[in-house]
């Protein structure tokens, strides 16, 4: 996600969703991304609403779960947040899942500068 802040008078929220490989340490291979635009005031329902739009752009679903930053859904209990996604949902656990949250991160904020 990149963006949840007040812009020219409006918002400006984009989310990135990173379709990776992974085992615990390391990313094994990308295999697509999704993105999403919102222009909606940043809400929690808003945000998962944009995040899961990203996660629906990506070419394939992945088999595991959708993984975030726990700031990235106002601190909310990951059972609250899996409510909103398929597959299951959590918070980061590991570096390889940490380094695939940072791409799309990357992914989002120079998606943002293109649209803005």
């Amino acid at each position: 996600m990149s963006g949840r802040h007040e812009e020219d008078g409006g918002y400006l929220m984009v989310a990135a969703a990173v379709h990776a490989a992974v085992d615990s340490a390391r990313i094994r291979s990308v295999e697509g991304m999704g993105f999403a635009v919102s222009r909606s005031r940043p809400t929690l329902d808003a945000t998962l609403s944009v995040v899961a739009e990203a996660v629906g752009e990506l070419p394939a679903l992945p088999a595991g779960p959708v993984v975030a930053e726990r700031g990235e859904f106002y601190e909310r209990p990951a059972s609250t947040v899996s409510l909103e996604f398929q597959p299951d949902f959590k918070y980061i656990e590991s570096i390889a899942e940490r380094e695939t949250v940072r791409i799309a991160h990357h992914a989002a904020y120079a998606a943002r500068e293109l649209v803005r």
